[in-house]
């Protein structure tokens, strides 16, 4: 299979959504067909979300460039991830912003992706074992934060993450849908914008839900 014209007709058919052309091309850099299970590589272009195993998902690709859109990444921003799974969304993370965090709850999920990334030459890419609070406090704040798993509710804690002007995008709402979220950090008071709809597998943990 041609990885690299699947790859690239995938990108033409989500084009007409996403505006921001740097999204884009990061995402004509990143090979998803390494992401996912052998098994599944034939389906790496599709505009689906598919399974990495430990009952997670890698994220549609069209979900991927609305959220990585909407962080509006200059280059020299303090990512953070929340939700690594197979390491996707970090790599396309990561050829738009000076550094990434990744945080995943689930240990052989993080270690594979660690692999893989150090594989693919990502050396602005940290990943880490969640904890038992939401986010990563030991290097924020953060410029942008996105979270790849949906959510109850935008909870304070992320937003204190956030260095002022910061975007957070997330996924609230029930474990089987969501309405994405775009908050903006300000003084005056943060700016909610409502993205669309979207299904995530649930944000497990505190502050969220309970498994």
């Amino acid at each position: 299979m041609d990885f690299g014209r699947a790859r690239q007709i995938l990108i033409e058919s989500i084009s007409p959504g996403i505006k921001d052309k740097r999204t884009l091309f990061a995402m004509s850099r990143v090979p998803r067909e390494r992401f996912v299970p052998i098994e599944l590589q034939s389906s790496a272009y599709n505009d689906m979300p598919l399974g990495i195993g430990h009952g997670q998902t890698i994220s549609q690709p069209y979900m991927v460039a609305l959220m990585t859109e909407a962080l509006e990444l200059k280059g020299e921003e303090k990512v953070l991830e929340i939700g690594t799974g197979s390491g996707y969304q970090a790599a396309i993370l990561a050829e738009l912003a000076r550094k990434v965090y990744s945080v995943e709850r689930i240990p052989e999920l993080a270690e594979a992706a660690v692999k893989l990334l150090s594989e693919l030459g990502y050396k602005n890419i940290i990943v880490e074992l969640a904890g038992d609070k939401l986010g990563f406090e030991k290097h924020a704040p953060y410029d942008a934060i996105l979270v790849a798993a949906g959510a109850p509710t935008v909870h304070q804690t992320l937003i204190d993450q956030l260095a002022e002007g910061g975007r957070l995008v997330i996924p609230v709402g029930s474990r089987l849908e969501q309405e994405l979220l775009r908050v903006t950090k300000r003084k005056t008071g943060n700016r909610m914008e409502k993205l669309g709809g979207c299904r995530f597998v649930p944000l497990i943990g505190r502050d969220a839900w309970q498994e």
